[in-house]
């Protein structure tokens, strides 16, 4: 959330004072619920494509085993769930994993 507006690392105190995920995580599966519902309103919307959304949904249901199984790294640096939800598929679909926090072209 930090990036491009400042030029120093978050103070571990503030980090600490203002992360969420340590407690929010246990929220994943609404967060990832509403991530594929915002993802199909975009489609219907005509803002994404059919083939968008569907690599997104596919991708939150990959996160949504991994933590189930235990296999995913929650960071605190992210946070909240959501950020560490959309930094994952991010690194699993590309830029276009970044569309469920805010509308976004891909290239931003």
């Amino acid at each position: 959330m930090r990036k491009g507006r400042f030029h120093k690392s978050v103070a571990d105190v503030a980090q600490r004072y203002s992360e969420s995920v340590s407690f929010d995580h246990r929220l994943y599966r609404h967060d990832i619920a509403g991530s594929i519902a915002h993802a199909a309103a975009l489609t219907k919307a005509g803002i994404i494509s059919a083939a968008e959304q569907k690599k997104i949904e596919t991708g939150l249901r990959v996160i949504e085993q991994e933590i189930e199984s235990g296999k995913f790294q929650w960071d605190g640096a992210l946070e909240d769930a959501h950020m560490n939800i959309e930094s994952a598929l991010t690194k699993k679909i590309g830029a276009g994993g970044r569309r469920t926090t805010v509308l976004r072209s891909p290239d931003q």
